[in-house]
């Protein structure tokens, strides 16, 4: 028996061996062909050999292939190439019912790093991205995908939608540096606090009590209009200190008493209250209001905040409308 599981293991070895070098050898044939030039032979060949290992089940070989093709079209400015072979690893993903795993997600924000950021195709890519990472949980995508690519998003300076994928992480440190530079070079200095304060409220409707003390934390420490404190000289920076310490004691007329307290400062932004009674029912036993007073718009805005069933059904929704600061 154990020789017969031996020299099974060393057939599947040798296979494993000969369809790696299959794939290099292929791969060197097209690299060639993208090389001198000949863009859409190479990516019709790509195609060609998806859908051959595809319907031998070879899913590795060919999510593998079109990796590399993606990222050989990429540095040679072939988009569209690029962001097909993209979509084809993704499929593979699908078809195959992968686990998910950090070195999979890693390449996922690789390829998304690498699209035009104006192209449609990147909003399709990152929507079905997500979905994939979901694992089928229902989720809005995987806390680490989201992570990576609020950090790409981040270094191309598109801070609304970095803000949206970081309060989908768990990376509230990286959030709140992200929010001291966004803030540093597109707001007022008169908005300071209320760049943070709506990552904190946000983050707590998610019901992510850790990040939102990390985020306010780490933004109060390091934005440099943001004097030494707690207390600090801006109330809603107050506010936001007490209503954290609140969330952890869960004392319904301690948060009844802060929310009527700071009203004027919570008066600035009209999603405060909104946010707040979220929160209220979250971690306070506050009863549901009947009906929405936002519909439209905002009601869209909380709905994707806050992760409602029907949100999650709708790819478009989900991963490419971020909640926008005013």
């Amino acid at each position: 028996m154990a020789a017969t599981a031996a020299m099974a293991e060393q057939e599947s070895a040798r296979n494993g061996a000969r369809n790696r070098g299959g794939v290099q050898r292929v791969e060197g044939k097209l690299r060639a062909s993208v090389e001198k030039g000949d863009y859409y032979e190479a990516h019709q060949m790509y195609r060609t050999l998806f859908f051959r290992y595809t319907s031998q089940s070879k899913h590795a070989e060919a999510r593998e292939l079109m990796c590399s093709g993606a990222l050989l079209f990429f540095s040679h400015g072939q988009q569209n190439s690029a962001a097909d072979l993209s979509m084809l690893v993704l499929e593979s993903l699908e078809k195959a019912e992968v686990e998910v795993a950090d070195e999979l997600l890693e390449n996922l924000a690789k390829l998304f790093s690498l699209m035009d950021p104006n192209s449609p195709e990147r909003v399709a890519f990152v929507s079905r991205a997500l979905k994939w990472s979901s694992g089928g949980s229902g989720r809005l995508g995987h806390p680490r995908l989201h992570q990576l690519l609020a950090l790409t998003l981040w270094r191309e300076q598109n801070y609304c939608e970095s803000r949206y994928h970081f309060l989908h992480s768990a990376d509230g440190e990286g959030c709140a540096n992200m929010l001291v530079e966004y803030s540093t070079s597109r707001g007022f200095r008169s908005e300071v606090d209320m760049f943070v304060a709506q990552a904190v409220l946000q983050f707590l409707c998610l019901k992510n009590k850790s990040s939102a003390s990390v985020v306010f934390t780490t933004y109060t420490q390091k934005h440099p209009s943001i004097e030494d404190g707690p207390p600090f000289v801006q109330p809603l920076l107050n506010f936001i200190w007490f209503l954290l310490l609140a969330v952890d004691g869960g004392q319904l007329a301690v948060f009844t008493v802060l929310c009527e307290r700071y009203q004027p400062s919570l008066r600035r932004d009209p999603m405060y209250n909104e946010y707040l009674d979220r929160i209220g029912q979250l971690f306070f036993g506050v009863p549901p209001k009947q009906t929405s007073s936002y519909g439209g718009l905002l009601g869209n805005l909380l709905s994707s905040l806050m992760g409602s069933p029907e949100q999650e059904a709708d790819d478009s929704q989900d991963d490419s409308s971020p909640i926008e600061l005013d």
